[in-house]
């Protein structure tokens, strides 16, 4: 993978968001339907949060899991909005900020996400996923392969 190439190259876009007000039975929904581990808070289309996956189970940490308490659980998710567990105040790069300004954030704070934004507009984000995935899909070429038998 070319470090310097810009975030757009490996970005994921087409993002599903939630609003501020929303309830957090909004937000377990999208999680519980779709396979994504951050969803960002959007007002109108700029970013002004984002949970993770892992935000939003320290909150539910509380609930009680018996099956009888499924409403008061429920009751407890229509109680409070995106804005109460969202995290604010993000990094955020540019389309075209390079991938190595999106690894030295990710390794200076330990996030697994970062907005991707062009005007205060939300285009797209970048996590450590589409990192691996890009270096998954990354063909090794055969000089590559023979310098790596030199050094074996």
């Amino acid at each position: 993978m070319n470090v310097l190439a810009p975030v757009k190259s490996i970005m994921s876009t087409g993002l599903i968001t939630v609003n501020p007000a929303d309830k957090l039975t909004v937000v377990k929904e999208v999680f519980d339907t779709h396979n994504i581990h951050h969803i960002p808070v959007v007002r109108f289309k700029e970013i002004v949060g984002i949970i993770s996956k892992t935000d939003f189970l320290h909150f539910m940490r509380g609930f009680s899991r018996n099956d009888e308490d499924r409403f008061v659980n429920y009751a407890r998710l229509r109680a409070y909005s995106a804005e109460d567990i969202m995290t604010k105040g993000l990094a955020k790069l540019t389309p075209n900020d390079r991938i190595n300004v999106a690894l030295e954030i990710f390794l200076a704070n330990r996030f697994h996400a970062i907005p991707v934004t062009e005007n205060n507009d939300l285009v797209g984000i970048v996590t450590t996923f589409d990192i691996i995935k890009a270096l998954a899909v990354e063909e090794i070429s055969p000089e590559q392969i023979l310098a790596n038998r030199k050094t074996d």
